[in-house]
């Protein structure tokens, strides 16, 4: 009975650290389940005819699954502009680099505001081509693109540059707030232009939404199931030494 008393207190510690990484292991291959339904959604909504532009009767219902959903709406732009800075890669269009992406509001036919993501500008532009760039298009117009759901920085997030009106997370709400538009009336979302809307000066460059994921739970799955299946190994290798001890010679 003295082995057996020896390894009760190992065998419950070694009994808890195997539920843990069993279900880290379980819990990665969910997340490998929801990001590949993730991508087939995005795939399949950047694919899609658009459909019309969530209005404020359903804002509080939108989700994940309304992320990157091809919309349609009409309108006119107002006044003002905000960034978001980005180094785009592997663009669609010609231009990458370090730059921004030009945010500026848009009066839908019912109304209500959104944030329209007219597309990349690089840096280093002349004072004119960024000034004729940036020009706000009038009139009533149609537009297409991609909804984007706003986000909220982190901790490690830089603070926004209030002088340059340059963001470093797409809080679409403190960019309405930047632009006077009224929360009330400010669509949780923003839209980013499909490339068809891109001017004729070639700028801001339209349709550059990543719609690329990383996707490394597998891996992550198998790290946690090969832990567990070492510490398996480990304890009853050292439990056949408690129980079975080697006689010692001499």
């Amino acid at each position: 009975m003295a082995p057996l008393r020896k390894l009760l207190i190992p065998t419950l510690a070694a009994c808890a650290a195997l539920a843990v990484l069993l279900n880290l292991g379980f819990w990665q291959l969910d997340r490998l389940a929801w990001k590949e339904n993730l991508i087939r959604q995005v795939e399949e909504g950047v694919a899609a005819a658009p459909v019309p532009a969530p209005g404020p009767s359903v804002w509080d219902g939108l989700s994940e699954a309304d992320d990157y959903r091809h919309v349609e709406l009409r309108g006119r732009y107002l006044s003002g502009t905000v960034f978001y800075y980005t180094a785009l890669a592997d663009a669609a269009g010609p231009l990458s680099g370090p730059g921004v992406m030009v945010y500026t509001p848009f009066r839908a036919e019912a109304g209500w505001v959104v944030l329209v993501n007219r597309g990349f500008l690089p840096q280093g532009l002349s004072p004119e081509l960024r000034e004729e760039a940036l020009a706000v298009p009038s009139g009533d117009r149609p537009l297409t693109g991609l909804l984007r759901l706003g986000e909220k920085p982190n901790w490690t997030t830089p603070a926004p540059d209030q002088g340059d009106r340059i963001w470093f997370a797409r809080d679409t709400t403190d960019m309405g707030a930047a632009l006077n538009v009224p929360a009330s009336d400010l669509a949780p979302y923003s839209v980013d232009l499909d490339a068809a809307h891109t001017p004729g000066v070639g700028l801001p460059q339209a349709g550059e939404t990543v719609v690329r994921f990383k996707n490394d739970h597998l891996g992550y799955a198998l790290t946690w199931f090969g832990l567990a299946a070492t510490l398996v190994g480990v304890f009853l290798t050292y439990a056949a030494s408690i129980l079975w001890p080697r006689r010692r010679d001499g």
